[in-house]
């Protein structure tokens, strides 16, 4: 008797299965209306269309699912006609799932990550919404103080004072010791140094900055290090290994929010580079919130390149893609991060100077493309703008409703007239603490959208520029 051919079912296309007698007809049509399960791993998008990348009788005979007749061959007939016909069931079954499966798998991941967002912090949650909370008040922004010991050094050399423990503690007592500064910075980021230092009359710093209504964060991240994998000139940052232990004490010094940096370059920067400032990200927020600490997530777009500002903004969109998916990938609790961007704007050597108008447009398009609402505060750096381009900018930027709190974590662009008037002088103390409070207070009233550069006392020094080509902390 001549094999027959028996159609497949609605759906899947191609080629004539061949069953040559009524009990293999009856098995393959059982097999067909039973469809039993195909259980395939959880695999990357990427291998989710690769044969090899799954497991179970369809990998132990591809042809079947090949675009050719099943033909009886010495093979297949040591099988047994009935075991081939279960085979090619197998096949069709999987062939007719393939895409619900991928797409279940997907909600999978997505369901579990969703169902742990926050689990890692439930001891924490109230506190870090609240810290949040007191960052992002009206008219706050954050005072970033805290470059290592030998940028603090460079600081101090630029007005001829020497880099030593002493003059470091004399510096950083005079801004955290700025009465009213809290109400416009909301926290400041201390180096490690500055967390466990006292002031000169014993009292420690961290007292000292909630005395002034100033909440004290930490800088948590340890540096940055060539890239083994990525481009030329990139950089990945280090810190995550001993980071639970570290967050942990740093909470019971005081520390109440964290900061870590790392670096995307707007040319030739590589996929590598993205996705490993990504998850260290993510990696850090996760544990900040699991040891008290409100991360504020920071992955800087470089000012340093010849790029065009169209340029820029396709980079941040990019960066701040991935960056959040990592976020949802490891369960980040949204509503207790804050962000720490960079504007955008054309590049330093590109010879282009956008005015703020512009760079608030674009700046705020990028934003909406990629930051969630759930995220109550981004917090800018300065990026080596000058002073008053600093105020300008966030200005700019807060003339229209916003879904989040645009302010400012400014470092250069809040102490480089403090720093001069400073001089390194005890007698000077008070009045460059002045100019602190000036120059907080009007980028207190850019967050609120009412900075008049016309009515604003600016010093000579506010208005020079600060770039540094291939700046570090």
């Amino acid at each position: 008797m001549p094999p027959r051919s028996v159609g497949r079912p609605a759906g899947v296309q191609g080629h004539k299965v061949f069953i040559g007698t009524k009990l293999e007809e009856f098995c393959f049509a059982m097999a067909m209306l039973s469809q039993p399960a195909f259980v395939t791993p959880l695999v990357p998008c990427q291998n989710a269309r690769n044969p090899a990348a799954l497991r179970g009788a369809v990998q132990q005979f591809p042809k079947l699912l090949s675009a050719e007749p099943l033909i009886a061959t010495p093979q297949t007939s040591a099988l047994g006609s009935v075991a081939v016909v279960a085979v090619v069931a197998l096949g069709v079954a999987a062939a007719r799932r393939g895409g619900a499966s991928k797409r279940a798998g997907r909600k999978s991941r997505v369901a579990t990550c969703a169902s742990a967002c926050g689990k890692h912090c439930a001891e924490y949650k109230e506190e870090l919404l609240s810290t949040v909370k007191a960052l992002t008040n009206p008219g706050r922004g954050i005072l970033a103080m805290d470059e290592s010991n030998g940028t603090c050094g460079l600081r101090l050399e630029s007005i001829g004072v020497e880099n030593t423990e002493q003059n470091r503690r004399r510096w950083r007592e005079t801004l955290l010791g700025t009465k009213g500064l809290g109400d416009y910075c909301g926290g400041a980021i201390l180096f490690t140094e500055t967390l466990y230092q006292d002031t000169t009359d014993g009292k420690k710093m961290t007292d000292l900055a909630k005395q002034n209504g100033v909440i004290p964060g930490i800088k948590v991240d340890t540096g940055l290090l060539p890239l083994v994998g990525g481009n030329e000139g990139e950089n990945w940052c280090r810190g995550l290994d001993d980071l639970k232990e570290r967050t942990t004490e740093f909470y019971k010094a005081g520390a109440r929010f964290a900061k870590w940096r790392t670096t995307v370059r707007v040319r030739n920067h590589s996929d590598l580079a993205v996705s490993e400032a990504a998850h260290g990200l993510a990696r850090y927020a996760a544990i900040c919130q699991s040891s008290g600490l409100v991360p504020i997530i920071e992955p800087e777009i470089l000012l340093d390149g010849e790029h065009s500002i169209d340029e820029n903004f396709e980079t941040f969109v990019e960066t701040w893609s991935v960056v959040f998916k990592a976020c949802a990938d490891f369960g980040v609790m949204l509503e207790g991060v804050l962000l720490k961007p960079s504007m955008v704007t054309p590049g330093a050597q590109s010879g282009v100077k956008a005015d703020a108008a512009t760079i608030a447009d674009y700046t705020l398009r990028a934003l909406k493309k990629v930051v969630p609402p759930a995220v109550p505060g981004i917090m800018f750096l300065s990026g080596g703008q000058s002073e008053v381009e600093a105020t300008l900018n966030l200005n700019a930027m807060n003339q229209s409703p916003n879904p989040w709190h645009i302010s400012f974590s400014y470092a250069r662009a809040l102490q480089n007239t403090t720093l001069k008037t400073w001089a390194g002088k005890d007698e000077n103390q008070v009045a460059a603490q002045a100019k602190l409070l000036q120059r907080a207070a009007a980028n207190s009233k850019a967050q609120l959208g009412k900075y008049d550069p016309k009515t604003a006392d600016e010093d000579a020094s506010a208005l020079e520029g600060m770039y540094v080509k291939d700046y570090s902390y």
